[in-house]
């Protein structure tokens, strides 16, 4: 049963005021599950892309075997798509891990959409006052 946005609201809040009181202690508690899942992830695939060069070079090297340096470069291609989005994806120390499904959750969309035209808003409200002044 997914929180209220009250409920997340007061979450969000005792996790700032722990942050606050003892950041060390927070982090301790935060878990790093999707962190060093997404660092065994990396590391995955760099071990992939070593592979990958391994068998390119032998495909190379070795005559009539053309397929095996497709295959090679087939793996690193894949193993360097999976580095990227595993670094882009691996949340920084003290910062909430991204919940939900991959997309996100709309609520969080809608928020920052908010957010980003009360932003635009607020700018173009004190354009407009200096303009007229």
């Amino acid at each position: 049963m997914p929180l209220s946005e009250h409920e997340q609201r007061m979450l969000e809040q005792m996790e700032r005021a722990l942050y606050a009181e003892d950041p060390k202690f927070a982090t301790a508690l935060e878990g790093s599950g999707l962190r060093t899942y997404t660092r065994r992830r990396v590391y995955q695939a760099v071990a992939g892309i070593v592979v990958g060069v391994a068998l390119l070079m032998t495909g190379v090297i070795v005559p009539n075997v053309l397929w095996v340096s497709v295959v090679g470069f087939l793996v690193m291609l894949g193993c360097t798509v999976l580095v990227v989005t595993g670094w882009r994806k691996a949340p920084k120390p003290g910062e909430q891990p991204a919940s939900g499904s991959a997309g996100g959750s709309p609520q969080g969309q809608n928020r920052q959409r908010r957010s980003m035209m009360t932003r635009i808003e607020e700018r173009w409200q004190r354009r407009r006052d200096e303009q007229g002044q």
